[in-house]
């Protein structure tokens, strides 16, 4: 839709090198997402599908992209009545609810700072969010055990002044849509002491916290920008298409494909609100709402394929994008025979955009991370950040010296010290680990903490895990060093069994010699526990190292 105003020299590249190369991301001296795509789509294109929702109860909204900028006008004047300002921090806790949408836009248009948070918080995990970041107001969904949770947290909470409730009633709190609904349907930009510069803080990200306490990862009002890349050329949305990401509101995985570069491109985005996910749910909309570009984890596609796929008319599908962890080649070719489609893999952190991917004209190789992004100079460095030969396992940094690529984080907020600990001297840390092949492209080992020496050898988790996950009886898992007199460390598996199979010794030797068979025979685990479930954070990434205490 505004592909042009933003891409310099756009046009179809005709290789990978000329893509990496050419292509560039212009940045306006003052960029504001809301005004500069959001209204400027409301006034040229009112009747431009933007949103399309529904819930499980049978619900349907959509939105054009004139009601978004209403809606988020409105938003934005009941915000700012209520005291909040510029620089304010906002927390936003709303799953899949529409009014994500019109409260996030609306924080953007007066420059509040936006931080998206899931409703699994506990008491804990909102507290130490509500003091780190001064949150001085909480919008959130009616969950009566996620309100209870925030009224528990008030009295602790440094700044928090204001509560306030989607389709809800609670003594304190005020209600979202009784307090939007006289509010002007048009906010003027600001100006003067309000003005929003680019380097504003416009995003919050509260990291997942697998090795600590989690850090806030800030970006700023540029960051729209940097996820053309996502949309464009990794999801490979289409103008006038509809697409379709699996994830919750509360992770920056939403933003990477229900928000900015979707609608940058003229792409619609498809959200479903459940309360409990079933992958059958999921070919259902592709089926009825025509979804021409999906994208979701792994796991996902397993399931996926799991199901007699050729019950479902999938034939709007024209790309799928898979990333989080590397995908099995078995997936890969399951979903290629039933849909024809190849899934394109990508890596990428919430402290950036698609730092690599498989892109346009990049073949995909199953397993691997593709090729890097534009704007991102990747090396792989050994600990002394020596670079690596090709083959050879090394850290991921991205080279900053003469760049920062678009859509990168400002840092972590209020936190310099950690900051410089991951970036400094021109060189981002990005603390994991890969090897490249000689064809250039990426294949991920796993957290450098992660990596098990044995035996000379230097093992990566998610290479065996692939190789686990592979066997019919292992539903999840999770690859781990345990200390060895003679080894140094032997690789642990950790296993959560699927229906029908039941702990023993002959099944863990049938794991152990199926491993063996499916990558190299030294990577097998040596040590294996079968547990019920696996310790995970609250966006579901495993906590190997609270497996690592249990030794």
């Amino acid at each position: 839709m505004y592909l042009k105003d933003y891409i310099k020299d756009f046009r179809e590249y005709t290789s990978y090198d000329d893509f990496y190369n050419n292509y560039e991301v212009i940045v306006p001296e003052d960029f504001n997402f809301v005004y500069d795509v959001v209204d400027r789509a409301g006034e040229e294109f009112p009747d431009r599908e933007a949103l399309v929702w529904h819930d499980q109860a049978g619900n349907e909204k959509r939105f054009s992209f004139s009601d978004l900028s209403k809606a988020s006008s409105k938003a934005a004047h009941y915000f700012k009545s209520l005291g909040i300002a510029k620089g304010d921090a906002v927390m936003v806790m709303l799953k899949n609810s529409y009014e994500f949408w019109y409260c996030l836009l609306g924080l953007h248009r007066i420059g509040a700072i936006a931080v998206p948070a899931t409703h699994m918080l506990t008491n804990k995990d909102i507290l130490y969010r509500n003091n780190k970041a001064s949150i001085k107001a909480v919008v959130c969904v009616n969950d009566e055990r996620l309100m209870e949770a925030v009224d528990a947290t008030k009295d602790d909470s440094e700044m928090l002044e204001i509560r306030i409730v989607v389709d809800g009633k609670k003594d304190g709190w005020l209600e979202f849509h009784e307090g939007i609904i006289d509010m002007p349907e048009v906010f003027d930009r600001p100006s003067g002491e309000e003005k929003i510069n680019n380097d504003d803080t416009m995003l919050l990200y509260f990291t997942s916290g697998t090795t600590g306490e989690p850090k806030m990862v800030e970006h700023c009002f540029t960051y729209p920008l940097g996820h053309i890349t996502t949309a464009q050329y990794w999801h490979r949305v289409i103008d006038g298409g509809l697409h379709y990401t699996l994830a919750d509101t509360g992770w920056a995985k939403a933003v990477w494909g229900k928000i900015y570069g979707q609608w940058i491109c003229g792409s619609a985005v498809f959200v479903s609100e459940f309360e409990t996910f079933t992958p059958t749910d999921v070919l259902l909309d592709i089926e009825k709402y025509g979804i021409t570009t999906f994208c979701a984890p792994p796991t996902v596609y397993r399931f996926l394929i799991k199901d007699d796929l050729t019950k479902y008319d999938l034939s709007s599908l024209k790309y799928c994008t898979v990333a989080g962890e590397p995908l099995s080649p078995t997936v890969f070719a399951k979903f290629k025979e039933y849909t024809g489609i190849e899934l394109c893999e990508a890596y990428g952190q919430t402290e950036a955009t698609v730092i690599s991917g498989t892109f346009p004209t990049v073949k995909p190789k199953p397993g691997s991370m593709g090729k890097a992004a534009p704007g991102y100079q990747l090396q792989l460095v050994d600990e002394d950040n020596n670079p690596v030969d090709v083959g050879e396992e090394g850290e991921i940094v991205v080279v900053t010296k003469a760049s920062t690529p678009v859509g990168m984080f400002a840092g972590y907020y209020r936190a310099e010290e950690a900051t410089a600990k991951v970036w400094s001297d021109g060189l981002y840390h990005t603390g994991d680990t890969a090897w490249k092949d000689e064809d250039g492209y990426f294949w991920f080992v796993g957290r450098a903490d992660d990596v098990i020496k044995s035996s000379g050898y230097r093992i990566g988790p998610f290479e065996v895990e692939s190789a686990l996950l592979t066997h019919p009886a292992v539903l999840e898992c999770a690859i781990t060093g345990v200390p060895h007199p003679v080894r140094g460390q032997v690789v642990k598996a950790t296993i959560t069994l699927t229906k029908g199979y039941s702990p023993s010794e002959e099944l863990k030797v049938d794991i152990q010699d199926h491993v063996k068979r499916v990558t190299a025979p030294y990577k097998y685990p040596r040590v294996v526990e079968f547990v019920e479930a696996l310790p995970k954070t609250i966006s579901g990434k495993i906590r190997r190292t609270e497996i690592r205490k249990k030794k």
